[in-house]
């Protein structure tokens, strides 16, 4: 469950509707750190982020991350400078969390959701959002042996065999594994395979519901890349369907976010109706 649902401040009804028709983009500064939990955190730990920020790396990870930096949406205005703002930050929050936590350190699949949240909000929200993320939505995802992430990826295949059959059985034919591929879209939060308006509402949704709003995503991105059977026979060898759900983007690209949330929000429907389907 997300943090909302432990500690709501508004009805819930009508916190869902909204996530469903979209945050406005001027609140989501507000509104994902509300949603998430993060600005609880915040504000029971004052400073702690400034302190973080500025003690020394022990562990070395500051050179590690600063490679990754200017690969986070290179085309982004405030990541194409390296001695830009968007690059400092990035680099500031990437290096707070492996303080915060120094059993995880530093996971690359952080580099983009980090960058995705200062896109929104100013560098210490998105620590803690980044916090909440990692802690209380996504536990052992980032961690050294990638527990959680590998689990859930892996539990996909019991979700594509109830929803899309024919692309399940399609992947099995082909010798292909949820973990070949949707590692990466979860772990990214699909900030690397969605176009950007269609991701801030999915994002909205993920603040919202949690994980399982990641699993609805996933199963409609298998439909667009292998739904219809000419879509499949376009695929007939492992590596092709490999290149297909790895290259996804191309798939909605041109798609509004409406219609892609809209399907979302209707298997959000359907959990609801069907208690269990989206739970390992």
């Amino acid at each position: 469950c997300t943090y909302y649902t432990i500690k709501p401040s508004l009805p819930l009804s009508q916190v869902k509707g909204q996530c469903q028709k979209g945050i406005p983009a001027s609140v989501r500064a507000k509104g994902w750190p509300l949603l998430c939990g993060a600005k609880d955190r915040k504000e029971k730990n004052d400073k702690l982020y400034e302190r973080l920020v500025k003690a020394p790396d022990h562990q070395g990870w500051t050179d590690i991350i600063k490679r990754d930096t200017d690969r986070q949406f290179p085309f982004h205005e405030m990541f194409q400078s390296k001695d830009g703002h968007g690059q400092k930050d990035l680099l500031e929050v990437l290096k707070a969390y492996t303080q915060y936590r120094p059993d995880e350190g530093y996971c690359q699949a952080q580099g983009p959701v980090a960058a995705v949240l200062l896109m929104n909000m100013p560098a210490e929200e998105a620590f803690w959002c980044l916090v909440q993320i990692s802690e209380l939505y996504l536990p052992g995802y980032y961690s050294p042996l990638l527990e959680g992430v590998l689990f859930d990826a892996a539990f996909l295949s019991s979700i594509f065999k109830k929803l899309c059959p024919a692309a399940h059985k399609h992947l099995q034919n082909q010798g292909v594994e949820p973990l070949m591929f949707a590692t990466d879209w979860l772990m990214c939060l699909y900030s690397r395979h969605l176009p950007f308006d269609t991701l801030l509402r999915v994002w909205d949704l993920f603040f919202c519901y949690g994980v399982r709003v990641l699993f609805q995503v996933a199963v409609v991105l298998v439909r667009r890349c292998l739904g219809e059977g000419r879509l499949r026979k376009e695929c007939d060898g492992q590596m092709e369907t490999l290149e297909r759900l790895r290259g996804v983007k191309q798939r909605v690209q041109h798609e509004q976010a409406d219609a892609f949330i809209h399907e979302v929000i209707l298997l959000i429907i359907s959990a609801h109706l069907n208690k269990g389907l989206f739970t390992p």
